[in-house]
């Protein structure tokens, strides 16, 4: 009897420890997952144009195709790189980190410079030419697992910065817990917004009651604007998110003045007021993170254009006539 009572405390205390860890992964997914909002946002924000322009029953399988897609990304592919990282070659999280941010900001103030200086969408002119609407999917399923490649890259990169290094299984276990949430999290989320005119033509034509003709109805009027809306969040908080890598990346690297300006000013600003001075203060702190964004981003948008897109448009040439 002693024995068994002896294999249940074990067994207890294993128990325990196993959910002590559960918590601790969940905490650290928890904060990690908040560090990389902004890439998530965006991502979010990205996806729902890549079914746009299919019919209604194909837009649920189009966003299921591409979530699937993300998370081997995550999973498959990124999660294992990420590993690697952490163990052999922990310096260079970093430099990687600050590219990513890099793209962030130029990813954010292209579309920024875009709104003041709109230009034929090459990209949609080139789809309505399409004619076969499989090979359009496949073609529109391909470019958003692509840019989700990126996106999910950064996402990685920012959780796996912002956890605590120690335990290689917590590590791997607190970032594989990061990609799945915020996947189900983003497409999800991507996955009632396409589909929520639909159901608000379904209420407005459907509903019994007045009032639900009348939710309905706001909603087929609202989206529009909020699509708007969604476009407008994920744009600020690309920059911001990638403003806020590069400072501390500069801090990193000895370059101290551009972090100590933003953090003066942002306590300055917090100083004006009595009530709520930790929000005014983490308000200017993210608006100045995402002015000092969209000016690296603007910088960065020559250097793409002439230089990064035409080296690479000449390797693709290359390939593409090789394969031919």
């Amino acid at each position: 009897m002693s024995g068994l009572l002896a294999l249940l405390d074990d067994v207890a205390a294993i128990a325990k420890v196993a959910a002590a860890s559960i918590d601790d992964i969940a905490a650290q997914a928890a904060k990690a997952g908040a560090k990389a909002a902004g890439a998530a946002i965006d991502d979010a924000a990205v996806t729902p144009k890549f079914v746009h322009g299919f019919e209604a029953d194909r837009e649920l399988p189009i966003v299921w195709r591409i979530a699937k897609g993300s998370i081997k990304n995550k999973l498959l592919i990124l999660l294992p790189v990420a590993m690697l990282l952490s163990s052999f070659a922990p310096w260079a999280i970093m430099p990687l980190l600050m590219c990513g941010g890099g793209y962030l900001c130029f990813e954010g103030a292209e579309k920024v410079y875009h709104a003041f200086f709109p230009h034929a969408n090459e990209q949609v002119e080139e789809d309505l030419d399409v004619g076969d609407v499989a090979h359009l999917e496949e073609k529109r399923v391909s470019g958003a697992i692509k840019t989700d490649f990126i996106l999910s890259a950064e996402i990685m990169t920012i959780a796996l910065a912002a956890i605590p290094v120690g335990n290689l299984f917590m590590q791997g276990a607190t970032l594989a817990a990061v990609a799945i949430g915020i996947t189900v999290l983003v497409y999800g989320g991507v996955a009632l917004i396409v589909k929520a005119d639909d159901v608000g033509m379904f209420l407005a034509a459907k509903g019994r009651l007045g009032v639900t003709r009348a939710i309905g109805s706001a909603i087929v009027r609202g989206m529009p604007g909020f699509l708007s809306l969604l476009t407008k969040v994920g744009t600020a908080a690309m920059l911001w998110v990638g403003g806020s890598i590069i400072v501390h990346g500069l801090e990193s690297l000895g370059v101290v003045g551009p972090g100590h300006l933003i953090h003066d000013w942002s306590a300055a600003a917090g100083h004006l007021v009595e009530a709520g001075r930790g929000a005014v203060e983490w308000a200017a702190k993210a608006t100045m993170d995402g002015i000092f964004g969209l000016v690296v981003g603007l910088l960065l948008i020559p250097l793409v254009t002439r230089v990064y897109d035409p080296i690479v448009d000449r390797f693709k040439g290359k390939s593409d006539t090789a394969v031919n």
